[in-house]
């Protein structure tokens, strides 16, 4: 059992449509209190044509100017919406501005619904685009300091560089991908990435127990990595205590979970996706659940997820719980006053 380095969260930043706004701003908050109750890290996903944070770049660079040391991620940046040597742009640029506290998280294949949306993404190349692994290829040697063009030097007034601009120092080694099977874990490790497992694997051919699969992941991960051992793992499960909860808050909370435990009986639709269940309770409880848990074992860092459809206030309460008595459950102290 490792001990419990970094205590991280994850949100989706819904928001209502009819006022924007006010949705991205409790996702700041939301940030600026993690950091208040001494969290390593807080993560956003991504969401397209939908009412969560559709670009988390830049409500990162928001964060950052907000913000003085919780480092930021997004887990994940779906690649199959995005320019690689653009999105190098924008990734090293918030880093600059964040002080090289950024932790891009990312995913390769088809964007989602791919056939409803490739005339608007990509009017004219939808047939020629690559969504394999080849894409990542480009953007980690853009973000790493590979050549973007066959050109340097001055042209008139300007002064032109071949590399991303501005290239920040580190990100290179602070890049995650975001694996569900084992192929993507062994692909991961070899390309020395950092490796975000969450509450979803691919069952592929094994049993259905989910610890036991993410746990081959994390093994499989670490075999392909020039570091081995100790490369870099967070485990981004959803948990959700109750220690401070109201019983209304309670009651939402496991109607919640119920709803969701159904799907993770069994493995789902062809790709046999077999999803965690929700972990609920106090503190103490939880805590016991992932000293038993097979894959929680070999991590030393997590990103929890938060649910996605509660209140401000609820998150308020599930982030103090987190920080005040599940952290310390598990091992962890905060090293906010470091």
């Amino acid at each position: 059992m490792r001990a419990l380095r970094k205590l991280g969260f994850l949100t989706i930043g819904l928001f209502d449509a009819a006022d924007p706004r006010a949705g991205h701003e409790s996702t700041l908050q939301i940030i600026e209190l993690g950091e208040q109750l001494g969290f390593d890290s807080a993560w956003l996903r991504h969401r397209h044509l939908q009412f969560g944070i559709s670009s988390p770049v830049a409500v990162l660079a928001a964060a950052s100017q907000r913000t003085r040391r919780i480092e930021l991620g997004t887990a994940v940046t779906p690649l199959g919406w995005e320019n690689p040597l653009r999105l190098a742009e924008d990734w090293a640029t918030v880093d600059v501005l964040s002080g090289g506290r950024l932790n891009p998280g990312l995913s390769v294949g088809p964007p989602m619904n791919f056939d409803t949306v490739k005339d608007a993404l990509y009017p004219d190349t939808a047939e020629q685009e690559d969504f394999s692994y080849q894409r990542v290829k480009r953007l980690l040697g853009f973000v790493r300091g590979e050549k973007a063009s066959d050109f340097s030097g001055a042209r008139a007034f300007e002064e032109f560089s071949d590399q991303v601009q501005p290239h920040s120092a580190g990100l290179g080694e602070r890049l995650w991908y975001g694996g569900g099977s084992l192929s993507s874990a062994r692909w991961a490790g070899e390309n020395a990435m950092n490796f975000l497992t969450s509450s979803v694997v691919k069952a592929e051919d094994a049993e259905p127990d989910f610890a036991q699969i993410q746990l081959s992941h994390i093994q499989a991960f670490r075999a392909a990595h020039p570091l081995g051992a100790k490369a870099r793992v967070s485990q981004g499960l959803v948990v959700i205590p109750t220690d401070s909860a109201g019983p209304e808050q309670i009651a939402k909370y496991q109607a919640y979970v119920d709803r969701r435990t159904p799907r993770t009986a069994e493995p789902q639709g062809p790709a046999r996706m077999l999803f965690a269940r929700d972990l609920i309770g106090t503190s103490e409880q939880i805590a016991e659940q992932l000293h038993a848990h097979a894959a929680f074992a070999e991590v030393d860092e997590v990103a929890f997820a938060l649910p996605f459809s509660f209140q401000h206030e609820d998150y308020v309460q599930i982030l103090t719980d987190m920080a005040t008595r599940l952290g310390p459950a598990l091992g962890w102290s905060s090293s906010a006053a470091d």
